[in-house]
């Protein structure tokens, strides 16, 4: 099997709600970003399929750099070499373009299970076929707010909730009292600084949600900040869960291993380089009798890799769900649900197993990136360019 092609199609995604998961970052109101599908073709009439993009930023060039930077060295190879692949791509890592090399390799995985006629899950060695989910919290508005949420998902079957909280010490420790007044003391409940504080302000806050019974304590101390973790850890009983950022491979990890400065490794398909890149480090992990907990990929397809990857593995415990759905969910006709026991279950299908809603993204296409038809587009400029000349031609026409 050879690759022949690569493509790129990007679309808009409209009307999603505000949402803000950071003390520094926030949208203020209804907005739009652009997403892109990503296709890998071969000479065998298998496609793989990939998202890049989230809500929160648009893709930028993100969509050209797979075409003009990474297309013509994947033309021409077998689509089953992914570890090849991977290796020859990574070199571009410290470029930051880890989104895009995470893409590619979601394609690949997904080609590779097409073939096999199996879930990408069963390819890597499935251990299990259903996983415990965890709701995150978006930064809410209020302490009610998080007790009505967590209570209702409570209602639900769910059985873990994480805050997000507005990073200010003293009302994030108020928050997290109440809502486990609320939930009661056997609920199990996560709490993720999203790196706001001080190294006083994490001790401070981490000490009342060790006493508190929280599971873990995620990301209080700036992402590179290891010494600062390390002497956290020493301080805090509580398991402490860092690593999600930045975005890098799987050697990044190697620090906070060798200095024990986390309790859990965390990561993702999207921002970890593909579930080639994490399923090395979920290994890794395992040596030292760590948990390697999936992050949200930001946007369905990708969680849908991460659920794979957590199936095939035994150190992770928790399915993340971003919530609200409606700035997480969108280009996937059979999205991934929670059942009432607060369960996720395994796709089934060949390959990723997720049926993309094509119709969807052609009526917000914005322009492509690929053949099309005898022409060929070199950038985003003449791609604009060319279905701008196209829609004028249709609208005077």
């Amino acid at each position: 099997m050879k690759i022949t092609d690569v493509k790129v199609t990007v679309w808009k995604w409209d009307n999603i709600p505000p949402t803000q998961y950071t003390k520094d970052f926030k949208s203020l109101e209804s907005r739009s970003t652009n997403m892109a599908l990503v296709q890998i073709l071969t000479d065998e009439d298998i496609t793989g399929y990939a998202f890049l993009g989230h809500s929160m930023a648009s893709i930028g060039y993100n969509a050209q750099i797979i075409v003009e930077r990474f297309r013509p060295g994947l033309v021409g190879k077998d689509p089953l070499d992914r570890e090849r692949i991977w290796q020859n791509l990574s070199k571009w890592s410290l470029g930051g373009t880890m989104l895009q090399i995470g893409a590619i390799d979601i394609a690949l995985w997904d080609i590779a299970g097409k073939a096999a006629n199996m879930p990408i899950h069963k390819l890597m060695g499935s251990y299990r076929n259903k996983v415990p989910a965890y709701a995150s919290s978006a930064i809410l508005g209020s302490t009610q707010a998080y007790v009505d949420e967590a209570l209702s998902l409570k209602e639900k079957g769910w059985t873990a909730y994480k805050i997000h909280p507005p990073a200010e010490p003293k009302l994030d420790i108020e928050i997290c009292k109440e809502v486990r007044q609320a939930v009661g003391d056997d609920y199990r409940l996560m709490f993720d600084a999203c790196w706001a504080y001080n190294y006083n302000d994490a001790i401070y806050v981490g000490q009342a949600v060790q006493e508190m019974g929280f599971y873990w304590y995620e990301d209080p101390l700036p992402c590179d900040d290891v010494y600062g973790y390390v002497r956290l850890k020493k301080t805090l009983s509580i398991p402490i869960a860092a690593t999600e950022l930045p975005a890098t491979g799987p050697k990044a990890y190697a620090p906070w291993i060798m200095n024990q400065a986390t309790d859990y490794l965390r990561g993702d398909v999207a921002i970890k380089g593909g579930i080639t890149s994490c399923l090395k480090t979920a290994h890794t992990a395992e040596t030292f009798h760590m948990n390697y907990e999936v992050h949200h990929g930001g946007n369905s397809l990708n969680n849908a890799a991460n659920l794979h990857l957590i199936m095939a593995i035994k150190n992770c415990e928790y399915f993340e769900v971003l919530l609200p759905d409606a700035a997480q969910k969108y280009g996937i006709v059979n999205d991934i649900e929670v059942d009432s026991n607060g369960m996720v279950h395994a796709p089934d299908n060949p390959g990723l197993g997720m049926e993309i809603d094509f119709d969807l993204i052609e009526k917000n296409k914005v322009f492509f990136l690929g053949i099309l038809g005898p022409h060929r587009f070199r950038n985003v400029r003449e791609a604009i360019s060319c279905n701008f000349a196209l829609l004028s031609s249709k609208t005077n026409g």
